[in-house]
C-alpha cells in the first residue's frame, strides 16, 4: 500500500484530505506542521510527503527540502493557496508537483494517482 506522510496544519483541511485519500486506498499518517513531519520520515517509509508550503515552525519547503537529504526518492506534492509561494515552491523543488487551493478533492487524488500510476501498474 503507497504510504503518504501529509503535514498540513488546518485542522479540518488535514481531516478532509486524509478521509479522501484513505478513501482511495491510500495510507495516510498526517501532521500538523513540518517539525512533527521531519521526525516520522527519519523513521518511517513514506512513498509521497503531501505538504501544505504556508505553516508555522516550518514551511513545507524547507521540510521537502530536509525530507529529500534523508530519503532522496520521496515523492513531493504541495498545496498551497498563495500564487507567489507557488512560484518559490517550483524552483525550490522543480520536481515537486504544486496543487493550488482551493481544489477538489477528485483531483486532489487523481494527482496523487498520476503520480503513482507505474507503480500501481506494476502492483496488478
Amino acid at each position: 500500500m503507497i504510504r503518504i506522510l501529509l503535514a498540513e496544519d488546518d485542522q479540518v483541511m488535514r481531516e478532509y484530505l486524509t478521509r479522501a485519500l484513505q478513501k482511495s486506498g491510500y495510507a495516510v499518517t498526517a501532521v500538523d506542521r513540518g517539525t512533527a513531519a521531519l521526525p516520522l520520515i527519519q523513521t518511517e517509509s513514506f512513498d509521497l510527503l503531501l505538504t501544505d508550503i504556508v505553516m508555522p515552525e516550518m514551511d513545507g519547503i524547507e521540510l521537502a527540502q530536509r525530507a529529500g537529504e534523508v530519503s532522496p526518492n520521496l515523492r513531493v506534492m504541495f498545496i498551497t493557496g498563495f500564487a507567489a509561494v507557488t512560484l518559490k515552491a517550483g524552483k525550490a523543488m522543480p520536481n515537486a508537483r504544486v496543487l493550488s487551493k482551493p481544489f477538489h478533492l477528485r483531483d486532489l487524488v487523481a494527482e496523487v494517482d498520476r503520480l503513482f500510476e507505474t507503480d500501481l501498474a506494476g502492483l496488478n
